[in-house]
Parts: C-alpha cells; sequence; structure tokens
C-alpha cells in the first residue's frame, strides 16, 4: 500500500524541493489525494486522505491541520512559496511543504495511478487466490494439500491444528514444543493475531458453531492484510473440504447399511445380483468371504451408541485401508456393525481374522465383542451375520473373553441357552428350578448357587473361595437346599440349576 513516505520520494514531489516539516506517521497509508484550500471541505473526508492545499483561504494553520487529523487525513503537503516558518512539528500528522511551484494536477494523476493499480492488482490476487482455492475444492484436496499451497503462497510456514492442539497438517512449520506453545495463542472466532506469548496469525476452521481446528502462520509477515485474504480462503477450502468428506463417507455408510439390510431381509437375488451390488459398494471379488458382527461393550444414550457406531465404521474402513483389504460394512442395529471379510482362500480365514482384529483392538480403546459366522459364498456370509450377531451378543456374559472372536461352537451351552433365550418352555424350566430364590429375588442365595456350581459342588474349595468356615458354609447350604427343595449333592441336581441359573443370568 502507497505510503505518505512513498509520496514524499515520488520524482514529481522531488522535483518540488519538499520540505518535512512533522514527520510524524509517514509509514500511514493513504486511500486517496483531496485538495482542499478551507476548513469548509473538511466535513467531506471519508478518512486516510493525502490533502494538497496552498493555504489560500486558511487563516489559522495549525487549526486547519487540527481539523484534518480529527477528519482521517493521514498527510498534507503545502505548496509554500513564501518561506514562512510553519508551527506544526507538533501536530502529529506528516505535514511536508513544497518551496517550488508545481501543479497539483501532476502530483493528483501520478499518485491515483499508482493507488487504482494497487487496487486493481489488489483485485487480481484476490481472484487468483479464488481461483485457487476453487480448483483445490473442485479436485478434492486434501488437508495437507490445502495447507502446503497455502504455505507456497504466503511463502511462510502454515499449521492446521485441532482444539486440542494437534497438529492436523503443516508446511515448513517448527514444530518443537508445539501443544506447550500454541495454548498460550487464544483462539480467534476472526482472522487475526491474538494476543499470547507468539504473536501468531491465524484463521478459524470449520462451520460457526462447530469449529473443529485452526490455521496458524507462526510467522512475521510483510503483508497482513494479503496474508489474512489467503488465510481464509485456505479455512474455507478446508471446511468444505472435512464436510465434503464427511458427507460421502456418511452416504456411502448409509448406502452399506440399507444394502445389507436389502440382503438379509431374504429377497430373492441371485448370486450376481448381490456380488454386482456389493461390490459397487467397495467389497473386492473374492472366492470366500467370512460374516464378522462387532458389538460395542456397554450401554450409552443413543445419540452416544450411534456416534460411537459411527467412530468404528471409520476405524474399519482405515484398517481395511492400511491391510489392502476391501470389506463391507454397515449398521445392522444400533450398538452392532456388521462386516463382510474377503478370503484369498478358505485356508486364510483364521490369519484373516486374526490379523484384522488384532489391528483393530491396537486402534480402540475401548473393548469390542466380535461375533464371527460361517464362511462360505457371499450369499453364505451375508446370511452367516445373523448368526455372527447372536454371538456378539453372547460374547460379553462369557466368564472370561480369552479369545479375539467367537464362534457360535466356541459358546458351547451358553450359547444353546441363548438360542433358546424366548423359548417360553426354557422360561417355565428356569423359572420352576430356581422358584425357591425368585419369589422375591434372593440374590445372596443366588450368589452362592453359582459359586457352588462353579466349584463344581466341593464345599472344601467353596469354603475357600468364599473365605468361609466350614460351620457357616454348610449352615447356609442347608438353608439353600431348602429353599430351592432339591439335594445339591445330586450331579442331576447341580446339571438342572447350572442350566437354570445360566439361561437365568442371560435373560431373566
Amino acid at each position: 500500500m502507497l505510503t505518505v513516505n512513498d509520496v514524499l520520494h515520488l520524482p514529481v514531489v522531488q522535483a518540488a524541493d519538499p520540505q518535512v516539516l512533522c514527520a510524524a506517521g509517514m509509514d500511514a497509508q493513504l486511500r486517496w489525494v483531496h485538495v482542499t484550500e478551507s476548513t469548509e471541505n473538511i466535513d467531506l473526508l471519508l478518512g486516510r486522505e493525502l490533502i494538497l492545499t496552498t493555504l489560500r483561504n486558511v487563516s489559522d494553520v495549525r487549526a486547519f491541520i487540527t481539523a484534518l487529523r480529527e477528519a482521517g487525513a493521514v498527510g498534507v503537503i503545502i505548496e509554500d512559496l513564501s518561506g514562512a516558518e510553519l508551527d506544526v512539528a507538533d501536530l502529529g500528522l506528516p505535514v511536508i511543504a513544497l518551496r517550488t511551484t508545481t501543479r497539483f494536477v501532476s502530483i493528483t494523476e501520478v499518485i491515483h495511478q499508482k493507488l487504482v493499480a494497487e487496487q486493481l492488482e489488489a483485485v487480481q490476487f484476490s481472484r487468483t487466490v479464488h481461483e485457487i482455492y476453487t480448483g483445490l475444492s473442485l479436485t478434492e484436496a486434501d488437508e495437507a494439500q490445502i495447507v502446503a499451497r497455502t504455505a507456497q503462497l504466503l511463502s511462510a510456514p502454515v499449521v492446521l491444528e485441532d482444539v486440542r492442539h494437534h497438529v492436523l497438517a503443516e508446511s515448513g512449520a517448527q514444530l518443537e514444543d508445539w501443544i506447550t506453545r500454541s495454548r498460550f495463542v487464544g483462539y480467534l472466532e476472526h482472522t487475526g493475531r491474538a494476543t499470547g506469548a507468539e504473536n501468531w496469525l491465524q484463521t478459524p476452521v470449520g462451520a460457526v458453531r462447530s469449529r473443529w481446528g485452526r490455521l496458524i502462520v507462526p510467522a512475521v509477515l510483510d503483508d497482513d492484510d494479503r496474508a489474512a485474504l489467503v488465510l481464509e480462503r485456505a479455512g474455507q477450502a478446508l471446511t468444505i473440504a472435512r464436510l465434503s468428506g464427511r458427507d460421502q463417507r456418511e452416504l456411502l455408510y448409509q448406502a452399506r447399511t440399507s444394502t445389507l439390510h436389502e440382503l438379509q431381509s431374504g429377497h430373492s437375488y441371485s448370486d450376481k445380483d448381490i456380488a454386482i451390488r456389493t461390490q459397487a459398494l467397495g467389497l473386492a471379488a473374492a472366492p470366500y468371504y467370512v460374516p464378522v458382527v462387532i458389538s460395542l461393550a456397554g450401554s450409552g444414550t443413543p445419540t452416544e451408541t450411534q456416534l460411537a457406531d459411527r467412530a468404528l465404521l471409520e476405524v474399519l474402513d482405515q484398517l481395511a485401508d492400511a491391510q489392502h483389504l476391501g470389506i463391507l460394512a454397515g449398521s445392522l442395529k444400533p450398538g452392532y456393525l456388521g462386516l463382510i471379510l474377503p478370503l484369498r482362500a478358505r485356508e486364510l480365514v483364521d490369519s484373516t481374522l486374526q490379523g484384522f482384529t488384532r489391528r483393530l483392538a491396537e486402534q480402540l480403546t475401548a473393548p469390542v465383542a466380535i461375533g464371527v459366522g460361517p464362511e462360505g459364498t457371499l450369499a453364505t456370509s451375508i446370511a452367516g451375520l445373523e448368526e455372527a450377531a447372536h454371538v456378539a451378543q453372547i460374547v460379553p456374559h462369557l466368564p472370561t473373553r480369552a479369545q479375539p472372536y467367537y464362534r457360535f461352537a466356541d459358546l458351547r451351552l451358553r450359547g444353546v441357552l441363548s438360542a433358546m433365550g424366548g423359548d417360553p418352555r426354557m422360561r417355565s424350566f428356569a423359572q420352576a428350578e430356581l422358584a425357591g430364590l425368585l419369589n422375591p429375588v434372593d440374590h445372596q442365595g443366588l450368589d452362592l448357587l453359582d459359586l457352588y456350581l462353579a466349584h463344581g459342588g466341593n464345599k472344601t474349595a467353596l469354603a475357600k473361595a468364599g473365605y468361609l468356615s466350614r460351620p457357616t458354609l454348610y449352615s447356609r447350604l442347608a438353608k439353600l437346599e431348602a429353599k430351592l427343595g432339591v439335594q445339591l449333592d445330586s450331579a442331576e441336581s447341580r446339571a438342572s440349576l447350572q442350566v437354570a441359573l445360566l439361561w437365568y443370568r442371560m435373560h431373566g
């Protein structure tokens, strides 16, 4: 931007033998040039004008210059041929006296040309920046590409960080002790420099009500205005990139989920139709497939479950990309994600599952229950999702979970009882066996029975496990027998009670 000092050094001004009477504010940038000869025109000023005057109709020079300063003028050039000393050095506004005759129109013409050229150049720069970032958005450039291009345009380091000050992308920046340094620079809701230990230029990134980070230039810049223009446009491109990527992934997840539900519902699709539909959604063609269902442990609100499912789907996609596996994953129901894994050979099912589940566990902070159905053709695998979901539902109830994933055969009695959860005959049997402990519910009695059965009826081992003396234990077992109305020493009674108690713990 053209400053008063720049005007002073123009040839047309130097030719008029200029003398600086007041040098305060010589670096002020001017917006336009205005010629006036009296205080009557001062009200017309809009601010940042350079005033040219001969003082022809001015009686009080100090009052005139003071009024110009208060109106927003950035400097005054006076044609003073009298040689009189003007007392203006303390007025806080640049004042330059021209000691030879000059034509003001020559000065204004040169200055206007330069100002218009600057404005045109600024417009062209803005247009170029707009075209660059529009192109990046249209070509679906990622965060790293946008940040690198921004650093190139600014010839300065650029950092994209999230709200926790984690660096998401950077170009040319020194990141030593970054998080600690960044924490002392306050966030702004506009482009600018925040007060703090580091005077960084920054712009927020993300929609207004859901900011997810900021773009920072951790360096001194020659032109903050231009840099701010570039930074704001880059922030918008990053916001669009994140929203676009999220929308695309969301649409893909919805399409995959809908397809899984439709294929599970029993429509008479041919194997070819199933292959076409699933492969269009990213499932790799393979001779065999294995169905997997992943259940998130614990319970939460519907919104929390939905967000957790969404996050897990992203992890599955990232993991599959890293392993070059073309999977098909979608939501079967809240808290349960269905997954079809391709297999190059049937013999690779366990190695593929072990590798995938191991890496999945490394990516997650919360435990998950994983059920696996029978491997086979694509149609078989899709049908097997129901069995895999059933297994995943039972896994959290297992006394120990030593395996990374489970099949129905691994569940043994618990699997059978889970499958019979809705059978009224099973309910009647369990309630009849445990009737003495259920009306009302005797929690201590149920726990004692659980311990007794877990130790196979061994009273010595039970006494040690329960930290009970034998007389106390015998007394409690006698009361338990009386309530149940059976002999606990009988193997058949223990078997019946074991089945009834397992069913009750799972479904009661």
